[in-house]
């Protein structure tokens, strides 16, 4: 079964595994605060992504030495789910980052976690694989993660705009806060920064292609339009050259405007370029139409 775009752009990302300690527990840190429940209570990280779900206890391992209470077999299918619930384990998590775990009712992001470069990498990876999406660009533009703490939405906010310069949108969804962007740029330069080069390409190549796909609808569009005029402008002459010739005045006109006329006549769907270049000798395409304006004149007086 093939992975959706959101899926492939996670594999993407957690081909960059973490070599220090320091990188690892930043991308646990944002793993666990957008992570599905992170507290005194216990540890809960719900995923679809088997590629997160492999190296997730591995991370665990390498920032905290502690292994889940509770993680499912790769194979199961649907929902995987991993966690801890033994007080001690809680408490190396909770210390690691500075947290009191009788207080965690706000949870913030703690900078000095996530002081260096590439914590900052490490940390936006883990929240991206932890409470993140984003749509398959053949779809839309949407790239979202979610936390359930609202002093860490604000907190991730502005860390996004030291790393990468711009601010993601903020909304509230079902009691958690939810960032996102819709523009395919800052989508592209976000995954790009994640590790995920290829997601980043197809949201770009997307983009272009449904703008040379609207470059192409609006000419033809164009094209449609002109045509129409064209077709219009002909019956509209062909009808005042039949009106002329009916009330027999065609023949006594001066030679151009017969030529023109005869010209017309014979080549109904012709264009006044076109029709220009039949002329003996050819004239230039506003001559023509100075032609067609006159015959239209002559067939309205006629008609008086």
């Amino acid at each position: 079964m093939a992975l959706s775009f959101s899926a492939a752009a996670k594999e993407e990302v957690c081909r960059s595994f973490p070599h220090s300690h320091c990188c690892a527990l930043a991308q646990c840190f944002g793993i666990l605060l957008f992570g599905n429940s992170f507290g005194v209570d216990g540890i809960r990280i719900i995923t679809e992504s088997r590629d997160f779900a492999y190296i997730l206890p591995k991370l665990f391992k390498k920032a905290f030495d502690v292994q889940f209470d509770s993680y499912p077999s790769l194979a199961a299918p649907g929902k995987l789910v991993f966690q801890i619930w033994e007080e001690e384990k809680i408490a190396v998590i909770m210390d690691a980052f500075g947290f009191d775990p009788q207080d965690t009712l706000s949870l913030h992001i703690n900078f000095p976690v996530v002081e260096g470069e590439c914590c900052k990498n490490a940390f936006l990876r883990g929240a991206f694989l932890a409470g993140g999406s984003v749509t398959d660009p053949e779809k839309g533009y949407h790239l979202e993660f979610t936390t359930t703490h609202q002093s860490v939405a604000r907190e991730c906010n502005v860390l996004m705009q030291e790393v990468l310069g711009f601010y993601p949108k903020t909304a509230a969804r079902g009691g958690g806060q939810v960032l996102y962007l819709k523009q395919s740029d800052q989508i592209a330069d976000f995954l790009t920064y994640l590790g995920a080069g290829v997601a980043s390409m197809g949201i770009l190549e997307a983009r272009l292609e449904k703008e040379l796909n609207n470059k192409v609808n609006r000419r033809c569009n164009c094209d449609d339009a002109n045509t129409s005029k064209v077709v219009e402008a002909a019956q509209e002459q062909l009808a005042a050259i039949h009106k002329l010739r009916e009330r027999d005045l065609l023949e006594g006109l001066p030679e151009k405007l017969k030529q023109a006329a005869i010209a017309r006549e014979n080549n109904p769907s012709a264009s006044l370029s076109e029709l220009a270049a039949m002329m003996e000798p050819a004239i230039t395409k506003p001559a023509m139409n100075n032609r067609m304006k006159k015959l239209l004149q002559l067939a309205k007086e006629a008609a008086k």
